[in-house]
């Protein structure tokens, strides 16, 4: 039976499994509706689709490296006690590794790409059954350095947040990881003032000048301490302008200078950022049940 594009997208819609499982599923069954979705669930394909309405806020994010090239991926779990399985730190490494070594240019790419057989995120479909929950690829990026460069990472709380560095002018890889540990802790958005968009310098600057005349400073004094106070803004934002955590007498730029670097570029993903939370509560749930 020649299995059309609505009889899968029919299929897709009544188990949310993909489109390349869900015509998998018709050709093994001649186009029977009842038993491809019965394949599906066989397969624990269906199972997971059934939690696709679910928030994964939780999860790791995870560094990989290899020669000149590394990448961050943030991959999502239901809830934190998943993501402190072995099964799932296991998975989120090896679909680090994978991405790296495709290199795809989206998240819709590398699930394209091929896995064990089978297509990444039929494999990802395939430990959501093993695991029990849902788990999703969020997001990664990739990154390429030269041969002066270095590499940093840094995971904290196990993975909570994951922060990637690229120290060029040395290869001093303990200084590339304490300049991570540094953005894991200190959240900076831009590396240098020169990365900072020019309307959101403008922004803050008017909004500053504003509190300075709203307090009542004089006009001739307020350029000034709206310049002074412009320097703070900096300093919560950007990383070169920092207080070093491990050394709060430098800044972060005067302090990787001083080894003879300079920071290039940085990612910085913490799990769940952005993300609307899960209205259930794991813990309490489980609380709740010891209780009865």
């Amino acid at each position: 039976m020649a299995i059309t594009a609505s009889m899968v997208k029919e299929l897709r819609e009544k188990t949310g499994a993909g489109m390349m499982d869900c015509k998998k599923a018709l050709v093994e069954t001649d186009g029977d509706m009842e038993k491809a979705i019965d394949y599906l669930r066989e397969k624990g394909i269906a199972k997971a689709a059934k939690k696709a309405d679910r928030i994964a806020a939780e999860g790791l994010a995870y560094v990989a490296t290899e020669g000149n090239k590394a990448v961050i991926v943030e991959i999502n779990s239901e809830t934190d006690f998943v993501a402190k399985n072995d099964n799932f730190k296991n998975l989120v490494a090896e679909l680090a590794k994978q991405i790296l070594a495709d290199n795809p240019a989206s998240v819709e790419e590398a699930l394209a790409k091929p896995m064990h057989g089978e297509t990444v995120e039929t494999y990802i479909n395939s430990q959501i059954a093993k695991i029990g929950e849902k788990i999703s690829l969020r997001r990664f990026e990739i990154v390429e350095k030269a041969d002066s460069a270095v590499f940093g990472s840094y995971l904290h709380m196990g993975g909570r947040i994951g922060v990637l560095t690229v120290l060029d002018g040395t290869t001093d890889e303990d200084l590339a990881k304490d300049v991570a540990m540094h953005i894991a802790a200190i959240k900076p958005v831009y590396v240098s003032r020169d990365e900072v968009p020019a309307e959101e310098v403008n922004r803050e600057r008017e909004v500053l000048k504003q509190q300075a005349l709203n307090e009542g400073k004089p006009e001739n004094i307020v350029e000034k301490m709206v310049e002074g106070r412009l320097s703070k803004y900096f300093e919560d934002v950007c990383l070169l302008d920092q207080p070093f955590v491990k050394d709060s007498d430098h800044k972060v730029g005067k302090y990787v200078a001083n080894k003879g670097a300079s920071v290039q570029t940085f990612i910085r993903y913490e799990v769940g950022e952005g993300m609307e939370k899960r209205e259930d509560n794991f813990a309490e749930e489980v609380m709740s049940q010891v209780k009865k």
